[in-house]
């Protein structure tokens, strides 16, 4: 029995032999791991990831190094800029070791080693900065830092990716004096752009008010226009108004006259017909307020007797007689009524049909009113003949001839205004 316990003992011991050889032989190193293996002490080779023999009591693992890109950030360092003012910056440095052996034999803590180096580098860097060149050159800084550092850690076996600046922390009173700055500055930019928008309002206003003016100047133009044609227009229809019923009054008095012409030439009358119808006008002189008074002379009646046989033709009675001259064919182009064709348009088609309408309705009024007015003041005047009439008659003096007596019955011949001869003749030698 003892023997049996000595043999168990002997294969326990065996087995734990072997499995500790085996445990301190055989190792697995994970991925983006490096192990430096040393044997004896010394190096012996960097074993990447996979499964790593050792020999047993001969060869260990000196560090396991991790390969992967790390990310060290540090705590923030008072930083003096060459203004002599402290900021804190606080600073992130992204590094990756590429050669576990040089990481492992050539520095002792590579990471404390970066964040010391870092830490000096960036006072030099900024120290040779002011403030507002520290503020605004963040770009700058990491790329220094990032190439000093980078030079410096290559012994180490370390490659540094970049160098990042987390905050840069001015002292407090920087801070309150850089927050009024940044007030005033939006203050500024606040006021630029009202009065920028205030700027442009007024000038829209404006252009606006231009326009209006513009549009208001351009409808009292086309008003004053408009107003001045109207006026033109209404000049031009008084005025033909005024020529055609001018022209009507003048071809009124024309036919007048003519109608009486025809009357006494009819009538034949006698000189002392004449001599009394200007008899009878002698009373009318003296009307009126003129202040001259015209003398007639005793030898009126010679002369006008002699002014009757020169201007008269002696008839069959004895009686000299007024016989007017015959018409010249020259002068029956002047003759009244000979420019109708002139005048014709003057009350055709040729203006507005309103118009045309209120010449011929003062055609009508006017015709109408000048025959009441003849035939009232024939009515006054022969009345006033027959008062005046009251005188025996004359010798040689009789009867007036038909002719006569309807000339006399004519209102137009017994209008004193139309029987008026005038101023009478200068008596003869």
């Amino acid at each position: 029995m003892e023997f049996d316990y000595a043999l168990l003992i002997v294969a326990v011991l065996v087995v734990v032999l072997v499995v500790t050889l085996i445990v301190r032989s055989v190792k697995v190193i994970p991925q983006a791991q490096a192990a430096v293996v040393e044997r004896l002490g010394r190096f012996s080779k960097t074993s990447n990831a996979g499964l790593l023999w050792l020999v047993p009591f001969i060869d260990r693992i000196r560090a396991r190094v991790d390969l992967r890109e790390q990310v060290v950030s540090f705590p923030p360092q008072p930083v003096i800029t060459e203004d002599n003012l402290t900021v804190s910056i606080d600073t992130v440095v992204y590094f990756q070791v590429t050669d576990p052996r040089a990481a492992v034999y050539e520095i002792a803590n590579y990471i404390v080693a970066v964040e010391q180096l870092t830490t000096t580098t960036l006072r030099n860097v900024v120290g040779g900065m002011n403030l507002e060149q520290t503020l605004t050159s963040r770009d700058a800084i990491n790329g220094q830092l990032r190439g000093v550092l980078d030079e410096a850690t290559g012994k180490w076996g370390i490659r540094v990716a970049r160098v990042e600046l987390k905050a840069i922390d001015p002292p407090p009173s920087i801070q309150d004096s850089m927050e009024k700055q940044m007030r005033a500055d939006r203050d500024k930019r606040a006021m630029i752009l009202t009065a920028e928008g205030t700027r442009e309002s007024a000038i829209k206003t404006a252009e606006g008010n231009k326009q209006a003016a513009v549009l208001t100047a351009e409808g009292a133009k086309q008003a004053s226009i408009l107003a001045a044609e109207g006026e033109r227009q209404s000049r031009i229809l008084r005025a033909q108004g005024d020529r055609a019923a001018r022209y009507l009054q003048a071809q009124g008095q024309a036919k007048a006259i003519e109608k009486i012409f025809a009357a006494v030439k009819a009538g034949k009358p006698t000189p002392e017909l004449l001599a009394y119808q200007y008899l009878q006008t002698l009373p009318q002189l003296a009307q009126g307020d003129a202040n001259k008074v015209w003398m007639i002379p005793s030898e009126f009646s010679n002369s006008l007797e002699g002014f009757a046989k020169m201007l008269g033709a002696k008839g069959e009675d004895g009686v000299f007689r007024y016989e007017p001259p015959k018409p010249d064919p020259a002068d029956a182009a002047v003759r009244p009524g000979a420019d109708d064709e002139d005048v014709a348009d003057w009350f055709g088609g040729t203006s507005a049909e309103e118009v045309a309408q209120a010449v011929r309705a003062a055609e009508q009024e006017a015709a109408l009113t000048v025959a009441d007015q003849d035939a009232e003041r024939a009515a006054q005047v022969r009345a006033e003949v027959e008062a005046r009439m009251q005188f025996p008659p004359q010798p040689g003096i009789g009867a007036l001839p038909p002719g006569v007596q309807a000339a006399v019955d004519d209102p137009a011949v017994l209008d004193p205004a139309r029987l008026d001869p005038g101023p009478p003749p200068p008596a003869g030698p």
